[in-house]
């Protein structure tokens, strides 16, 4: 079974972990990012600073972070599709993590 591939062409921080995204099929998300910043590799995303440093990958048509962090840009065109078990995942990662290790937020 085959999916459209579709890639993020264009965003804009619009608020504290909130990105506008275009694609190039000319559909849009905005998508918060708050709840799913937990893990090894999303939890240094709460400092917004890190979160603003997000660029745009032209060579694989998604957003990354200079932490390495980054999304499939098919689970950002079809967020609300992933969204809840993104959030569930992150829970999981939340309670996995010692407290000692937690990044502020």
């Amino acid at each position: 079974m085959s999916h459209a591939i579709h890639r993020v062409e264009h965003f804009e921080i619009v608020g504290p972990y909130t990105l506008a995204l275009r694609f190039d099929d000319g559909t849009n998300q905005r998508i918060d990012f708050q709840l799913v910043l937990e893990g090894e590799v999303f939890a240094p995303l709460r400092d917004l600073k890190l979160f603003n440093a997000v660029e745009l990958d032209p060579t694989f048509g998604t957003i990354q972070w200079p932490n390495g962090a980054d999304f499939d840009p098919e689970t950002l065109h079809n967020w609300p599709k992933y969204r809840d078990d993104l959030v569930a995942m992150a829970r999981q990662w939340a309670e996995t993590t010692e407290p000692a290790h937690r990044t502020a937020g």
